[in-house]
């Protein structure tokens, strides 16, 4: 018994003995590097045990030191050159986006007026959209019927065209003998269908795209306008807590311009479109209904949109007579005087407040850079300019 008693024993004196050595053997293949790292994590064990979680915050780091200069100089330029390349290889989706947004920023007073008068938000998104959809399609029931009639009489006037494009005594004919146009078409529809097809293939490809951003722009001012309040929210408390509400009143009050720029944009369009369509209906034009609209949606293009809607009617009523067609010039040229000094000043300058020349000078600019989007946007964007240089800017500028 006693010799069985003294085997475990010894085995575990041995195991002990063992377990020493090994120790010690770490302890001695371990460099004098190491002894650090054993003794935080000593100072890390007696942490923990006192304080039964994760320990105190240390002191922050020297933001001065010029490491830290370096490296957050660095992420500077990284940070910059990544926004760079990213709006150049996502230009087209970030002006949808943008596009979207200052839609749903301009749709959002009317939005907010339903709601101080006891509507639901969500019932006040669905009337303005519904208003919206309303409105284009009245203008597509009044565009659609013209060009269906147009196209079917130009269909019926083909077979009379050939045989005048035949017939040499007839101006037509003369026009064909002298620059061959009979020639032309047929090697056009020949030789060249591969050349028409492309053609034609690229132009459907054309609508197919635009009716695609069409309906993304519908798509995305419908969530704007639905959450644009969580999300002024959201941008308010990225700007620090010590000048959180002045940039709240900013904001507010650039929202409100926006607004109002849109809303006075849509009156004076109803105000040219109906102007143009008791014009044209006066003195006999044809499709007054068509023109009246076609000059209401060119009008919402700030500087140029009337003038060249007035162009466009003027050569229509053409078709009429010469003194029409003179009338109808002078009286675009009379009702651009009367928006630009009367309509406009009244329905948008207190809301705006951007001098005339400013307003042209950020048209052109937004022309340049942004094309139409840019010409559309660039009035509102002007005047929120000039409310940070007033607000921000400028007083900074008298105290220094």
């Amino acid at each position: 018994m006693s010799n069985t008693r003294q085997a475990p024993e010894s085995a575990e004196i041995r195991a002990q003995e063992e377990v020493r050595t090994q120790d010690e053997e770490a302890r001695a293949n371990r460099g004098a590097g190491d002894e650090p790292i054993q003794e935080a994590m000593e100072q890390a064990a007696d942490v923990a045990e006192k304080t039964g979680g994760l320990g105190e915050l240390g002191r922050p780091v020297n933001r001065r030191s010029p490491f830290m200069i370096g490296l957050h100089a660095a992420f500077g330029v990284a940070v910059a050159y990544g926004l760079i390349q990213l709006f150049i290889h996502a230009r087209s989706v970030l002006i949808l986006i943008g596009l979207a947004f200052f839609i749903a920023a301009g749709l959002d007073p009317i939005v907010g007026w339903l709601v101080r008068h006891g509507v639901p938000r969500w019932a006040a998104v669905v009337v303005v959209i519904v208003g919206g959809v309303g409105i284009v399609a009245g203008f597509l029931a009044a565009a659609i019927p013209p060009m269906a009639s147009e196209a079917t009489a130009l269909a019926h006037q083909i077979p009379h065209y050939l045989h005048d494009l035949q017939d040499r005594n007839s101006q037509l004919g003369k026009f064909n003998v002298k620059y061959h146009v009979q020639d032309r078409l047929t090697k056009l529809l020949t030789s060249g269908s591969g050349s028409l097809v492309g053609g034609v293939i690229g132009a459907g490809a054309l609508v197919i795209g635009t009716v695609s951003e069409i309906l993304a722009i519908a798509v995305l001012s419908i969530y704007f306008l639905a959450g644009l309040p969580q999300i002024k929210l959201t941008t308010y408390r990225l700007i620090p807590h010590s000048r959180r509400p002045r940039a709240i009143l900013i904001g507010d009050e650039i929202f409100a311009k926006v607004g109002g720029y849109m809303l006075g944009s849509f009156i004076t369009a109803v105000i040219a479109g109906l102007g143009t369509y008791l014009w044209l209906l006066a003195w006999g034009v044809p499709y007054p209904l068509l023109l009246g609209t076609f000059v209401a949606f060119l009008d919402l293009i700030p500087v140029i949109g009337s003038t060249v809607g007035g162009i466009v009617v003027s050569l229509v009523a053409l078709t009429v007579s010469l003194p029409v067609a003179l009338g109808t010039l002078g009286f675009y040229v009379f009702y651009r005087l009367a928006e630009d000094y009367l309509i406009v000043p009244r329905i948008q300058g207190r809301t705006v407040e951007l001098p005339a020349l400013a307003s042209l000078v950020a048209v052109l600019i937004g022309g340049v850079l942004l094309g139409i989007v840019g010409v559309l946007v660039a009035i509102p964007v002007a005047a929120a300019i000039r409310l940070l240089l007033q607000e921000v800017a400028f007083p900074r500028l008298d105290k220094s």
